[in-house]
């Protein structure tokens, strides 16, 4: 293959990824990459300051500079018609059975992901691509022990997460340099997928994640307008939902959506990112202490009030606003524990639909329909809620700031977190990005609230267990090898990845500094 000027593979293309991989779709990448990429290194520089500002104590506000457009009477572009119900929303990583199951699911839409769910090798990043480029003009398929998986007539409106701004594509170089991950998942399918989606009634719509302020949403915002232009497909074809699992993010809602608001498809409350978020923005603050993770709920103050926040923003300017994942999952040999789990589901669903909100995720197909009967008992027969306009609520910077509960912490609970933290690495560096453990679906995001709350309980005044005993450096490192020989009891076939895992979960764990992001330095491993 003879690649574009300055454009450098770092593993050859098998010949089905050069259908990928292809020299036009590779320059689209490389010119949305030179046009913005110093855009990007500079907002992680900005994110970088206001980590360190917030270290030395600042608390989050909501920004005096950009009060007009909080008091503005405007509203989001119209939604399309194949984004105007989205009651249950199914989410997963980009492989052949998951992605025919997801659209078969009988969900409203399906979103799926390169990004928290996902092991971000490049098998899977271009195996992906692939299947999606397949499943959109429905020529998918698989046979798998014995059975054959392909589309039902109706499935789900499709929806891509890329990766977060902070993620790179080692295995392209534009320039001598790395390209973002973001920029390389939404061009290649854009490139690929746009005008073969708005030919068949859809279009090219997006999940964005990881976003800390509407600057970032505005460098999205000017690549999708770039994009729409070169491809030569109507602009405002775009429509992205933005994953509010930032606290800084919670401040700027309304920035956000005024920034994309010819792009934009509401916002979504992305609850586990948004503990882990809380934990890493306040990690140096003595006073700060969450409890055990089980404990820190949609119903916690902090929770509660970005959850209605997120609510009253959306539907002020005619957005949805989508709730966000319950790691429950059906449990197969247990009837009395599914019961439990399937009845926090159910609760978790009904209120976000009493509070108004037009739909949820799910991780597990088995959920689909449970999620649905409580939208549906809601909403009846509208496709959403968004007339629902919740003037009463009205949230201080306080109460986004009201961090509870902070008990109990237990032993239990600290060996859940290292138990968790362990296996997840080992199945992610394995690469798988998306997990059930302990009757849970855990992703990154689930994985890093547990490494966060071990280090932070380490170094918070407040990270004592319910008997009284200082939770150290120490206790965390004797029960490492108990837990990770529970770990390997669990799990069949290969464990040396496991290994591997405990070494990275004790460093992280345990160091001095904060790693910003667990997936950057597992990456190089990859």
């Amino acid at each position: 293959m003879t690649l574009p000027q300055g454009i450098e593979l770092t593993e050859a293309p098998s010949a089905e990824f050069a259908e990928i991989l292809t020299p036009d779709a590779l320059a689209f990448v490389a010119k949305l990459s030179r046009t913005f990429e110093s855009r990007r290194q500079q907002l992680l520089a900005a994110r970088v300051e206001r980590a360190r500002r917030l270290d030395m104590g600042e608390r989050p506000d909501f920004l005096a500079e950009t009060a007009s457009v909080r008091a503005g009477q405007w509203t989001i572009a119209p939604l399309p018609q194949a984004l105007q119900c989205r009651r249950v929303e199914i989410t997963g990583p980009v492989d052949r059975k998951m992605v025919i199951n997801a659209l078969n699911s009988g969900a409203d839409a399906y979103m799926s992901d390169f990004e928290d769910s996902n092991t971000p090798n490049w098998s899977n990043q271009i195996s992906g691509q692939i299947n999606l480029r397949d499943a959109i003009r429905r020529n998918i398929s698989l046979e798998q022990g014995g059975k054959i998986y392909q589309l039902n007539d109706q499935v789900a409106t499709l929806l891509v997460r890329p990766r977060g701004w902070h993620l790179d594509e080692k295995h392209v170089l534009i320039d001598g340099r790395r390209i973002s991950g973001g920029i390389f998942d939404f061009g290649l399918f854009f490139f690929h997928n746009a005008k073969e989606l708005l030919a068949r009634g859809q279009g090219p719509y997006f999940y964005l994640p990881k976003i800390e302020s509407h600057l970032e949403a505005r460098l999205w915002n000017d690549i999708f307008t770039m994009a729409e232009e070169v491809v030569g497909v109507p602009r405002g074809s775009i429509k992205a939902t933005v994953l509010i699992e930032t606290i800084l993010a919670a401040f700027e809602m309304d920035e956000i959506l005024y920034e994309l608001r010819e792009h934009s498809a509401g916002l979504n409350a992305g609850r586990w990112d948004y503990i882990f978020s809380c934990i890493k923005k306040f990690k140096l603050d003595q006073d700060f202490c969450l409890a055990n993770r089980a404990e820190v709920t949609m119903t916690a103050p902090f929770m509660r009030a970005y959850a209605l926040l997120l609510l009253k923003t959306c539907h002020q300017r005619n957005a949805p606003a989508i709730g966000g994942m319950s790691a429950l999952i059906p449990i197969k040999n247990d009837a009395q524990a599914n019961d439990k789990a399937m009845a926090g589901v159910r609760s978790d669903k009904s209120r976000d639909a009493k509070d108004g909100y037009d739909g949820g995720w799910v991780a597990h197909p088995g959920l689909v329909g449970l999620a649905l009967a409580e939208f549906k008992a809601v909403l009846k027969e509208r496709p959403n809620q968004i007339d629902k306009k919740r003037p009463d609520v009205e949230v201080k910077p306080s109460e986004l700031l009201d961090f509870r509960p902070e008990a109990p912490i237990t032993e239990a609970g600290l060996r859940m977190n290292i138990n968790v933290g362990i296996h997840y690495l080992g199945s992610w560096l394995a690469g798988n990005g998306c997990v059930p453990i302990h009757n849970l679906m855990e992703d990154a995001a689930t994985a890093e609230i547990s490494r966060s709350q071990v280090w932070q309980w380490i170094r918070s005044k407040k990270g004592v267990l319910d008997d009284a005993r200082k939770v150290d450096a120490a206790m965390v490192r004797a029960l490492i090898p108990e837990e990770l020989a529970k770990v390997k009891q669990s799990v069949a076939g290969q464990t040396a990845t496991y290994d591997r895992a405990a070494v990275i979960f004790e460093q992280m764990a345990t160091s001095e500094s904060f790693a910003e992001f667990l997936t950057l330095p597992l990456y190089e491993e990859i």
